[in-house]
């Protein structure tokens, strides 16, 4: 059970929410969070002053003033105007991470909800009630309005409760309109007072929750690619000496050192690296550790900002004792934004270089006297394709990575007349890293694969040949589900067991063998 209080939940505890379907609950320093701020809102509207959010219109209308008997109508107002989402639904876990990332926003005690906003969101959770959102149409900031009013649609209503402004949601494997998803699962849907509707929709929580599923997936992926990184030397009779600790000791950069110790690690006891008696490799060997170190660099420094986000208070206005109602801009998705153009184009570059590898090794004049496409032998060349098809797709996602890594967030035009002159465009970044991650990972299976069946073929003709202890551990994984063809097959669908390897983490063992 994950409990949530607004400062302490983790990027882990993400994901395992959002994928694993573990349950949540609300702490009780959370709960005294919620009262605590709600006590404050309460003291605000009772002085009948004017307060943004509160008992004022939104955006160019934060002038107007609303009486209070129309607060409810308001916040409803709100939502219903603001859920004009577009394109393709967001996958399920992306869905499930906003909503435990909103949900813990709203337990950190400034936004003045109830906590039956918070409770409903974690019921629904683990009822796994799942909203429907739309992809596209936000800028986040002022934060992802679009997609937060659409979750809001589900479990919120009014006076009138009509069946087609409830949005549309996931239950039990079926799709249904919101009041009857949260009606088949008995979670009541509330009427908003007084803020909540801007509470509940104001913050760059699908951009955090995209961002948070994107860090995690990628430093599991950084792994793996060196991994791939590893057996490609192997298959191509690779020099050690460019990962001597001594070369990357003198220039200093950490992930670099990292890389090439993790490297030196897998190849231990091989008897291929160096076979060829080459003085160096190409860069995509030579040069991996400075390219893929960079990568574990920034993921570090993402890592810290996405931790932050996920426990951040991030509506307008706060409310902080001794009931004061602050107005500033923590929806601005500026810092999610950024952090995922970082993380797309180390992730472009990791996978532009893996696929390098993959083209050396189908390369004929380049692999060290394999055959030309990994065909069984070279007589068979011709007859058979070989694995020419895979670096066909693997430089398909290449190019697409780097068309996608292109920075979002430097991109901006104004919105609600002029008043939010600067806008963030932090969900398409996250949306486009997400779906860089994917490509990347793909790439990454490729490698895998290409290489492991390079080692089969170099092995052939070096009978006494061994591999290095980790690698042969990976190696061994990547057989068991795929084992050895030697004619043209469907290629595709072994790829994709090797993908699914690094969806499950099988790779886990072979990097604490190497760390212990």
């Amino acid at each position: 059970m994950i409990r949530i209080d607004g400062h302490h939940l983790r990027i882990e505890d993400v994901v395992n929410v959002a994928k694993n379907y573990e349950k949540v609950e609300v702490s009780p320093e959370g709960k005294e969070n919620i009262l605590r701020s709600f006590a404050l809102k309460q003291a605000i509207i009772e002085s009948d002053r004017p307060v943004y959010g509160i008992n004022t219109g939104f955006g160019i209308f934060a002038d107007k003033r609303i009486a209070l008997q129309d607060s409810a109508k308001l916040s409803r107002n709100l939502i219903l105007s603001h859920a004009v989402g577009t394109g393709d639904p967001l996958p399920v876990e992306i869905v499930r991470a906003a909503m435990l990332v909103r949900a813990n926003t709203l337990a950190k005690g400034y936004s003045g909800v109830r906590i039956e906003i918070v409770q409903t969101l974690l019921d629904m959770l683990n009822a796994d009630v799942v909203p429907e959102i739309p992809s596209q149409g936000s800028l986040g900031s002022s934060g992802d309005l679009g997609p937060l009013s659409h979750l809001a649609l589900v479990f919120t209503t009014d006076e009138f409760d009509k069946d087609e402004e409830s949005g549309w949601a996931y239950f039990g494997g079926k799709r249904m309109s919101g009041k009857l998803a949260m009606e088949t699962s008995g979670i009541e849907r509330i009427v908003l007072g007084p803020k909540e509707g801007l509470a509940i929709n104001n913050g760059a929580t699908f951009s955090a929750a995209i961002a948070a599923l994107c860090v995690y997936g990628t430093a599991k992926l950084l792994d793996i690619a060196e991994i791939s990184l590893a057996m490609s030397l192997e298959a191509m009779l690779g020099c050690d000496s460019a990962f001597d600790h001594r070369i990357h000791a003198v220039r200093g950069q950490v992930g670099q050192m990292e890389v090439a110790s993790h490297v030196r690690n897998f190849i231990d006891k091989s008897t291929l690296i160096n076979a060829a008696n080459r003085v160096q490799d190409a860069y995509s060997l030579r040069c991996a550790p400075q390219v893929q170190g960079i990568a574990r660099d920034t993921l570090q420094f993402v890592e810290t900002i996405i931790q932050r986000e996920i426990n951040a208070a991030t509506d307008n206005p706060l409310l902080f004792e001794p009931g004061l109602a602050l107005s500033g801009g923590n929806f601005h998705g500026e810092p999610v934004g950024i952090g995922m153009d970082f993380l797309g184009i180390i992730l472009s570059e990791v996978s532009a270089i893996s696929e390098r590898r993959v083209n050396r090794m189908t390369d004929a004049n380049l692999s060290a006297g394999l055959p030309p496409m990994l065909v069984d032998h070279p007589a068979a060349a011709g007859l058979n394709s070989g694995l020419m098809m895979p670096q066909y797709t693997a430089a398909s996602l290449v190019l697409e990575n780097s068309s996608l890594a292109n920075s979002d967030s430097v991109h901006s035009l104004p919105t609600s007349g002029d008043q939010e002159d600067h806008n963030a465009n932090a969900m398409t970044a996250s949306r486009h890293a997400y779906q860089i991650l994917a490509n990347t990972r793909h790439v990454i299976s490729i490698e895998l694969y290409t290489a492991a069946r390079a080692i089969d073929l170099r092995l052939k003709n070096m009978p006494s040949g061994q591999l290095g202890e980790g690698t042969l551990m990976a190696y061994e994984i990547i057989r068991e589900v795929v084992p050895y063809q030697a004619g043209d097959a469907l290629w595709g669908p072994e790829i994709d067991k090797v993908k699914h390897l690094l969806e499950i983490n099988a790779f886990e063992s072979v990097f604490a063998f190497i760390k212990s």
